[in-house]
Formats: C-alpha cells, structure tokens, sequence
C-alpha cells in the first residue's frame, strides 16, 4: 500500500512539473482555440495539424498544414460522383495498392462532369483504361510552382516546405464519405473510448488523400495515402490532460534520447507515437488516465512500445490491415533499439535525466497556480511561441477572410478567452483590407473622401493586433495622403510604445524572455489575456504593391510582391520623410 501511495505522489509531482514544462491544461486549451481561429479566418479548406496544433509546443516541432484542394474532389464510386461543373472529380482504385493507399483517376469522359478539365490536369495525369492517373509528384510540383519560388520550397514527403523548414504545406484531396476500408473502425469493439458522439463527428468528416505513394511499390508514383489527420485531430482533442502529456513524453523521449544514437534517426516518428496511443486508449478505462497514474500509464506507453518494436507490429489505427513496421526494421536495428526501451523502461521517469527538455527535474513539489496565466514561465514559454508562429503562417495565404472573421466571431464566440484570441485575429485581418479591396476607377472629391474613410476605418480596427505595427500602417497611410501632423503624431506615440519590453518574433529567445519576466508578472495581475498579447508583441508588416498605404519613395521597392518591413527602422524612415520631403 505505501508503495503505492509514494508512486501516486511522484505521479502528481512530475504531473504538475510537466504542466509547467511542457502546458497546463488551460494553456493546450489556448494553443488549441489560437489555431482553430486561425483556420476559420483562412478558409475552409484550410486545416492545422500536427503537434502544436494539437496542443503542444515541443522543442524541433515545425507547423503542419493541410490545405484541401478546392479544385477536386475524391470519391469511392463513381455512382457517387456530384456533377459540379467547377470541380474535377476523381475515383479512388484500390486494386493494385497496400492497404491506406489508393490510386485517384478522373473517368475518362471527364468533360461530362467539369467545365474545368484542363492542359495542367493532363500533364499531372496518365491515361489508361480506367481514365485520367493522377500521378502525386506531378501534382506537388504543380502546386510548388503556385507556391512561389521565392519562399526556396522543396518537397518533403507528402508536403512542401519552405525554405526555413518552419512549416510544412500538404495539399490535398478530400471525400466527404467515410470509406469502405475504414468502416470496421467505427463498430469494433472497445471499451469506452472513442464515444458513440464522437465517432459520428469523425465519420461525418470523411478522408483525405495526401499526395505520397507506398514507398518501394511500382506505381508509387501514382499512388496517395489515405489521411485521417481530421480524426486524428479530433481523438486528440478528446484525450485527457494525462493521456497528452504521455504522448508528449514519448515524443520528447524519441526526439531527445533514442533520436541521439545516429542510426536510428527516422526510424521511428511521431505518428507512430500517436498511433499507439490511440490503440492504448481504446482498450484502456478512461478512468485509469489520472494524474496520480501518470508514471504507470507512461510506463504501460512504453511497455507497448517495446513490444511493438520487438515484434515488428504495429497496425494502424483506423484500417488495422496496414503494418506500419512492416520492414520497418532491419535486424541490427531492431535489437538496438529493443535493448535502448529496455533500458529506458527499467529507469522509469529517471530516463528523461538524459533529455534537453526534462533534464531539470527533481522530486519536488510543484504547483500550478490556479490561474495559469499567473506564471510568467508557462505565458512567456509556452504561449508566445504559438502567437509568433500563426503570425508568421498568417501571410503564409493572403485570403480575404475579413468578413469570415467577423461572422465566426459574432456566432461561435461564447467565452472571454474565445473573445479576446478572434479580436486579435479580426484586428490582423482588418488591415489586409485596405490592400486587397478594389476600387471602381472614378474621380472626384466624394470618391476619394469615400476611399479614405474606407481604408481609414479599417486601419484603426488593425491597430489592435499588436502593439506598433498596426499604428505604423496607420502612420504611413496618413503621409501617403499628405496629413504629415497625423503621420508624425502617431509615428512619436509609436516609438514611445517601442521599448525592450515588446516581443519581436525574429528575436524571440530565452534571454529576451528571461528580461521582461517581471514586466509580465505586473500585467498578468490586471490584464486579460489578449489585452497582455497585443501589448507584448511587435511585428514586422508588409507592404503590398497598389496598397493604399504605400509611399512614393518605396513604391519601386515593392513593386514585384509584397515588402517586409521592421517597425523600427520603418517608423525612423517615415519620421524623416514627413520632417523633410514636404518642404523640398
């Protein structure tokens, strides 16, 4: 019995030690609900995945997007085919590919379905007797040709990645059905996880195919994976706060000890991780998934792991008849490896004495404020980081998702915290309006008093998105219409707000954190969350050719596609222009 209890206590200590580590349960709830509003104000179409979108923000982590091809559409049959005149339809053929791939063709007598059969689908096709192959490297060069060669992009896998290796863009094709080879998932039996609710969500959702074949097949080329990476989404979603916090420990347990042997780097991932989970999750009691059980259910993770390894088994979640270790390993290999979880088993938690992330803890207690915003390491740490990287995947697509940030926020914002995060996000959107809105060509003084009203009203909105650059926009549209006072009154308001203080993205690093920890403890004490966000942070702004908001003097600099811009130097600049061109 006190064995016991002593495992219980050292669960909740290293609980509440990962809770300040890695996020509390409010702040994954934070991460969660920034990336979702990010998405609504993108498009439908528009899907954030992976770790951080699921919640966590590890080390090595870069930002996954899904975005479905709204120019096709995927189905089983073609008895299913919805005749859209816009949009390509494609059949999924299965005859030929190993379980969780399948082949896409568009019927032959293709102009019978879509006004849009084009040259550009035909070069990313092959024809045979069943139709139009879509091949998947065709495909992703096609779309990295419309991604833009200036961000260096490459092909990674299923997925183009810009040059930084900061996210990785998946196209792909969606069939609003769930599919056949998926159907046993949804009433085999399990314990009480996944609900009957959220298995409907799931199936309502459908499958994605992502543009990557099975690697070694003859028609890998022309083959792409089935995805469940929305499912996926939602099963994460659903975990316990424990049950993510194992998931995250298994990543950080691969990434920073397995990962440091060289050869056996890749050969395990992530979602395979993910995948085990899932299936632990299954057979398990939900109520076993407590924080006082957080070792033991970690060590039954790895336990699972070990067998997994041992094995060479592990079946994949929703169409079990898909081996993902299938070959995986080679004999050397497999016995390293087996040896290394071995090992890591037997020492427990201790293993992460070994990790760049976890190195730090001891038995000790730790306790999580009640407001978790009241830690200046978990808001500083854990959420900024989210904040930079959507602002930063914000210019990723330029839509007009103005006024889908508008209704989403008047229907779906029901909490404080939802309020605060879609008001960020409404007040970025608003002053891309400016810029893409298009003007009728007339003349005359009520026109251009009705352009600058327009234009005006929607830069203030944008003022609240951060703490400077909305007020530098601002700044500079005042001089582009030659109220130099408004433009030097707000220019002086905004050098004053730009203090070591605020938070710019590029430079964001543990000794900027460490320098402003007390500044942040003040304002947590009287601030709301948003209201702390706007006011930390400082970002770059671009200047689009035609913008309204453009000065003379830059306008051959953005001329061929959007201009970065750092607030200082820009504010500096346009200071000078406003002293000294208008008298010249």
């Amino acid at each position: 019995m006190a064995g016991r209890c002593d495992e219980a206590i050292d669960s909740l200590t290293f609980y509440n030690y990962l809770c300040e580590k890695i996020g509390s349960e409010e702040v994954v709830k934070i991460r969660r609900e920034t990336f979702l509003i990010h998405d609504i104000g993108q498009s439908d179409n528009f899907i954030s995945s992976g770790s951080k979108a699921e919640g966590l923000n590890l080390s090595g982590s870069d930002t996954d997007v899904m975005i479905v091809d709204s120019d096709m559409q995927a189905y089983e049959s073609e008895t299913d085919v919805v005749i859209d005149f816009k949009v390509t339809p494609f059949i999924m053929n299965t005859d030929d590919t190993q379980p969780c791939f399948t082949q896409l063709y568009a019927p032959i007598d293709i102009q019978n379905y879509t006004l849009e059969a084009s040259e550009s689908l035909l070069n990313m096709s092959q024809q045979n007797h069943l139709g139009y192959l879509l091949s998947n490297e065709k495909y992703k060069l096609f779309k990295m040709s419309n991604f833009g060669a200036a961000n260096n992009s490459k092909i990674h896998g299923p997925c183009i990645s810009d040059g930084d290796d900061e996210y990785d863009c998946a196209y792909c094709l969606k069939c609003d059905t769930w599919i056949s080879q998926a159907k046993p998932w949804v009433s085999r039996p399990r314990t009480e996880w996944p609900s009957p609710e959220l298995i409907s969500k799931i199936i309502s959702c459908g499958v994605l195919f992502v543009p990557v074949g099975n690697k070694g097949s003859t028609n890998e080329n022309f083959e792409w994976r089935i995805s469940f990476s929305v499912a996926e989404k939602y099963l994460i979603f659903s975990f316990s706060h424990t049950q993510l916090l194992c998931y995250a420990m298994l990543k950080i347990l691969l990434k920073e000890i397995i990962e440091k042997h060289e050869d056996l780097k890749g050969l395990l991932c992530s979602y395979f991780l993910k995948t085990l989970l899932f299936w632990i999750s299954e057979e398990t009691d939900p109520y076993v998934w407590r924080p006082e059980k957080l070792i033991p259910c970690f060590k039954a993770c790895l336990q699972r792991l070990l067998y997994c390894t041992r094995y060479s088994i592990l079946s994949h979640y929703f169409i079990p008849d898909n081996n993902l270790f299938f070959l995986r390993f080679d004999t050397y290999k497999k016995e390293k490896l087996t040896t290394i979880l071995m090992n890591l088993y037997r020492q427990g938690i201790s293993c992460f004495e070994f990790s760049d992330t976890l190195h730090d803890y001891q038995i000790q207690p730790f306790e999580i404020n009640e407001l978790f915003i009241r830690d200046n390491n978990i808001f500083l740490q854990q959420l900024m980081p989210t904040f930079c990287i959507l602002r930063k995947l914000s210019y990723f697509r330029r839509v007009a998702r103005f006024w889908r940030l508008m209704h989403d926020f008047l229907h779906h914002s029901r909490t404080s915290l939802s309020s605060g995060l879609f008001a960020i996000q409404f007040s970025f959107a608003s002053r891309i309006v400016p810029e893409v809105t298009q003007y009728p060509k007339n003349s005359g003084n009520k026109y251009h008093y009705v352009r600058y009203k327009h234009d005006l009203s929607y830069l203030m909105i944008g003022l609240h998105s951060d703490a400077v650059s909305g007020l530098l926009m601002l700044a500079s549209f005042f001089y582009v219409k030659k109220n130099y006072l408004s433009s030097l009154t707000v220019i002086a308001y905004t050098l004053n707000k730009c203090t070591a203080k605020n938070i710019y993205p590029g430079l964001l690093n543990d000794s900027k954190l460490d320098s402003i920890k007390q500044h942040v403890i003040k304002l947590v004490k009287k601030e709301k969350l948003h209201t702390i966000l706007k006011s930390l942070t400082m970002y770059s702004f671009r200047l689009k050719h035609n913008s309204s908001i453009v000065p003379k003097e830059l306008q051959q600099d953005v001329q061929n596609g959007d201009t970065v811009f750092h607030p200082l130097p820009y504010s500096h600049f346009l200071n000078f222009l406003c002293h000294y061109l208008p008298s010249t």
